[in-house]
């Protein structure tokens, strides 16, 4: 296994040990299996861009602060080569950390590639209210807001504040976008 994919499973099994939850109450309040959770945090499978989501909104953190905690707190220059990459098994979807969350910054900068022919949904955002401002950099993406979908084409930027439910889909041709996140 990757050692990054050990370093969050660690992670994620503190988390739930912080918050005082067994296996079973955290498969209730995520609606994952059991058996989903034990494999993830025994590092025995990555977990997919949709278990992440689940996982963050139950503890209230976004994804990239998530995976911001596992790694060292960043310097204020950020080299190119020192970017992280996480790509979900299941869709392909690369999303890079341009700019990590961390103690002392509240915004977070993404570039993510959405391969073509794939659909991302989130059900609620790690917390209510997050801010959105994603530029679409090249291809086409429908990105549907709590029931509005917005198609955007290269140069669009859709911005929001997220309360519900999300879906990042693409056509035949992948997208690449920047996200930034408050």
């Amino acid at each position: 296994m990757d050692p990054a994919d050990t370093a969050l499973a660690q992670h994620l099994t503190q988390l739930r040990a912080s918050a005082g939850h067994s296996l079973d109450q955290l498969a209730e309040i995520t609606g994952l299996s059991r058996a989903t959770l034990a494999r993830v945090e025994k590092a025995q499978v990555s977990p997919t861009t949709q278990t992440l989501a689940r996982l963050c909104r139950a503890y209230g953190l976004s994804m990239s602060r998530l995976l911001a905690m596992v790694e060292d707190q960043p310097p204020a220059v950020i080299p190119a080569e020192a970017r992280s990459s996480w790509v979900d098994p299941a869709t392909g979807f690369r999303r890079t950390v341009l700019s990590p969350a961390s103690a002392d910054l509240a915004g977070e900068w993404l570039e993510c590639h959405l391969p073509a022919q794939q659909c991302l949904s989130y059900e609620a955002p790690p917390r209510a209210g997050l801010e959105h401002h994603l530029l679409l950099n090249a291809g086409a993406l429908t990105v549907t807001v709590e029931g509005t979908s917005h198609g955007l084409q290269p140069g669009d930027c859709l911005r929001y504040r997220l309360h519900g439910a999300t879906r990042f889909e693409t056509g035949n041709q992948p997208a690449s976008y920047q996200l930034f996140l408050i």
